[in-house]
């Protein structure tokens, strides 16, 4: 098979890789197993990754034990508390990315949507394809295509039952682009939230978490003022519905285990992984 290949065939082969890995990981399967467990040759394999995520293949499974897990905790604890410190309630980097958010009014939230116009595109990732949307106000919704594109859309329209749908690709392509290919920092990018007011302290809660660093579900409710609302905490990280840019992927046990997460268990440490390798590399 051609390693050339378009970003969504490249992380087909990622997470075939990652869940391969999962499944067998007692074992400890070499590079030539992994390689033919996706259809490739070792020499393929390795350029194919080593092209996607920067690093080796050996290099890049490094990160994905509970061991450096639970190490990137303990060293992420300093880098959070000086964040929380400084105030950034409603200001999140991602990258060289800044984000604000703006969430609906309680007489917006009851509405559902009526009297807005949503556009919304479907856009390759690096982490397969996503589905966008925006209003006037900002980025009301991002996800990955799990199965159909059409329950996709039917997710999105759910969340927003009476606003006008409008697919406009050529709306949404530069937002993609901006997020996961060519970040610049000159402008801030806009995030239209519709949630409950709980949901929206978790939401900009993960926002304070820095690429390449990870937390807990405890530390976000405690850093939300909420201590005892673990449980609740991991019910609105499950809710983010603009995932990637509300980093919920940052959010692991407190044992090391990175959880679940809407789109998969594997996404979920591809994007951990690319995102750890990159801050230390």
């Amino acid at each position: 098979m051609d390693p050339q290949l378009d970003p969504q065939q490249h992380y087909r082969l990622i997470e075939q890789a990652i869940q391969y890995i999962e499944t067998n990981v007692q074992r400890q399967p070499d590079l030539e197993e992994i390689a033919s467990a996706v259809g490739l040759s070792e020499y393929h394999f390795q350029r194919l990754f080593t092209r996607w995520a920067g690093i080796s293949p050996k290099r890049f499974m490094q990160f994905l034990t509970r061991e450096h897990a639970k190490e990137l905790l303990n060293r992420s604890e300093n880098l959070l508390e000086t964040t929380h410190q400084v105030g950034l309630s409603s200001l999140g980097r991602l990258h060289d990315l800044f984000v604000t958010t703006e969430a609906v009014t309680p007489g917006e939230y009851k509405s559902q949507g009526a009297g807005l116009t949503i556009r919304y595109g479907l856009h390759p990732t690096p982490f397969g394809k996503c589905l966008i949307a925006t209003t006037e106000r900002g980025i009301c919704h991002l996800g990955f295509v799990d199965g159909s594109e059409g329950r996709s859309v039917d997710n999105l329209v759910a969340h927003w039952q009476q606003a006008e749908m409008i697919e406009d690709y050529r709306a949404t392509a530069p937002l993609v682009n901006r997020i996961f290919l060519d970040p610049k920092p000159d402008s801030a990018l806009k995030l239209h939230l519709r949630g409950t007011n709980f949901q929206i302290k978790v939401w900009e809660a993960l926002l304070n978490i820095p690429s390449g660093a990870l937390t807990t579900y405890e530390h976000i409710a405690a850093q939300i003022g909420n201590p005892r609302a673990v449980r609740a905490v991991g019910s609105a990280v499950g809710d983010n519905p603009i995932v990637y840019l509300i980093p919920c992927h940052r959010v692991i046990r407190k044992s090391g285990e990175f959880g679940n997460y809407l789109y998969g268990s594997a996404r979920k440490k591809a994007i951990l992984a690319r995102e750890i390798s990159m801050s230390e590399s």
